[in-house]
C-alpha cells in the first residue's frame, strides 16, 4: 500500500450536519497531502450531490431514518431494522477490511449507529489503525450525554477502543465531555481543534451569489424546521417594510406538506424565494446582509467564517445541543438568539429582529483567540496520527 488513507465514518441517514461536516474535512486534508486518499461511508441519501475532492470518494450503505430520538426504520428493501443494521454493519467491516485505513475518524457516534461500527473499531484497533472520535463542540447537556452514552455502551467504547477525541470547537466555547464519566485518561487524549472554517466550494463550478444583499434563512435538513420557518414567514406577512428580502433554504428533509404550505405562502410575498437544497451553502452564505437560523453546527460555522450577523433560533428538544451554542454564542457576542415566547410566535418581534439584524455587530468583533483554527489543527492532528500509526505493530493480518 502507497500513500496515506483515511476512512470516515459518518451515521447521516436523516440530516446533513455530520457529512457536511466530514466533506469539509476531507476535502481540506486530501488539498493538503497529495498522497492522500479518502473513503466516506455514509447513509445519507444526498452523499453524492456534495462538492468532493477528486480524491475523495464515499460508499453509501442502504438508508435508516429516524422515528424518533431512540427508534429508527428502514427507508426501503423490504427488510426489518435488525437485518438492515446487519447488511450495514458488514459492509462497514468489510470495507474498512480491504481499505486498510491509516486512520479511521468516527463522527459523532462512539459505537455508530445502533453499535454498527463496534466490529471495525476493535477489527481496525488490531490491525494498527488509529481510531479516532470526532465531535461537535456542543453535543447536549452533559447529564443528558451521560445517560445516552452510558444506555449505549458508548463510554466504555471511548474509553478502550479510540485513540483521541477532536472536539471541533475551542475549549473557551465549551466543553463537551465534563461530567460525561470517561476515564481520567481518556479526558487527556481530547484536542480541541476550533470551528471549521468554510469558504466557497472549491471543486464545483458554482460561484458566489452576486445579487444584491438578502437574508438567509436556513433550516440545516429541513425535518425540524418548521417553526422557525413558520415565524419568519410571518414577519413578512405582517410587516412589509422589512429591508432586505429574504432567501429561504427549506432543507430537503422538510416534510411535504409543509413544505407545500410554506410554499404557498411565499407565493403571496413579493420579498421571499425558496429553495428545498443547495450543494454550496457557502455561496449563499457569503452573499447575505445576515442569517436567520436555527444553529445547528455548520451553520454557525459559516457564520462566523463570512462574519455574518446572525438570529439564532435554537431548537430545545430532543437536544439542547443549539440552545447550548446559541446561549454561548450570544455570551461571547457571536450571534443573537430568539426564543418563541408562548404558543405563538409574535410576528411583530420578529420583524423588529429582522430590520436590526444587518447592524448588529460580527462575529469578528468578540475577537475570540483560536475561533477558526480547526481545519488547521485536524491537519496537524492527523499528519500526527499517521505517524503513530506508521509506529503501531499491527497484532492480525488479512
Amino acid at each position: 500500500m502507497t500513500g496515506k488513507r483515511l476512512l470516515i465514518y459518518s451515521h447521516d441517514s436523516y440530516g446533513l450536519g455530520h457529512l457536511r461536516r466530514c466533506q469539509t474535512i476531507a476535502n481540506h486534508l486530501s488539498s493538503r497531502h497529495d498522497d492522500l486518499s479518502v473513503l466516506i461511508i455514509s447513509g445519507s441519501p444526498v452523499v453524492g450531490s456534495f462538492d468532493l475532492h477528486p480524491r475523495v470518494d464515499f460508499i453509501r450503505v442502504p438508508g435508516i431514518v429516524k422515528v424518533d430520538n431512540n427508534t429508527y426504520a428502514p427507508t426501503a428493501l423490504g427488510v426489518t431494522t435488525e437485518e438492515l443494521m446487519e447488511i450495514r454493519s458488514v459492509i462497514i467491516l468489510e470495507t474498512a477490511r480491504r481499505y486498510k485505513p491509516d486512520v479511521f475518524l468516527v463522527d459523532k457516534e462512539p459505537l455508530g449507529l445502533r453499535g454498527e461500527v463496534n466490529d471495525t473499531l476493535i477489527h481496525l484497533k488490531q490491525a494498527g489503525t488509529r481510531n479516532i472520535l470526532g465531535i461537535r463542540e456542543v453535543m447536549d447537556d452533559p447529564a443528558r450525554l451521560r445517560e445516552e452514552w452510558e444506555r449505549k455502551g458508548a463510554i466504555d467504547a471511548v474509553d478502550q477502543l479510540y485513540d483521541e477525541i477532536w472536539v471541533y470547537g475551542p475549549q473557551a466555547v465549551f466543553e463537551p465531555l465534563e461530567g460525561v464519566g470517561l476515564a481520567d485518561r481518556t479526558m487527556q487524549r481530547i484536542r480541541y481543534t476550533g470551528y471549521l472554517r468554510r469558504a466557497v466550494g472549491a471543486f464545483s463550478e458554482e460561484t458566489p451569489d452576486e445579487e444584491e444583499p438578502y437574508i438567509l434563512v436556513t433550516a440545516g435538513g429541513g425535518n425540524d424546521g418548521a417553526v422557525m420557518l413558520d415565524w419568519l414567514i410571518g414577519a413578512y406577512e405582517a410587516d412589509p417594510s422589512l429591508p432586505h428580502r429574504a432567501k429561504i433554504v427549506f432543507g430537503p428533509f422538510l416534510s411535504g406538506d409543509e413544505r407545500q404550505v410554506f410554499r404557498d405562502r411565499v407565493a403571496r410575498l413579493d420579498r421571499i424565494q425558496a429553495i428545498n437544497f443547495h450543494t454550496n451553502m457557502e455561496a449563499m452564505v457569503e452573499g447575505a446582509a445576515g442569517l436567520v437560523t436555527m444553529g445547528g453546527y455548520n451553520t454557525f460555522c459559516e457564520i462566523i467564517s463570512f462574519d455574518k450577523p446572525a438570529l439564532i433560533v435554537p431548537r430545545t428538544h430532543p437536544r439542547l445541543e443549539q440552545y447550548i451554542r446559541a446561549s454561548r454564542a450570544q455570551e461571547l457576542g457571536l450571534a443573537r438568539m430568539m426564543l418563541p415566547e408562548g404558543d405563538t410566535n409574535d410576528a411583530g418581534r420578529m420583524a423588529e429582529a429582522l430590520h436590526g439584524l444587518p447592524f448588529q455587530p460580527k462575529p469578528s468583533v468578540a475577537q475570540l483567540p483560536g475561533l477558526l483554527s480547526g481545519l488547521e489543527q485536524i491537519e496537524t492532528l492527523f499528519s500526527a496520527a499517521v505517524g503513530e500509526r506508521s509506529r503501531r505493530p499491527a497484532l492480525i493480518s488479512d
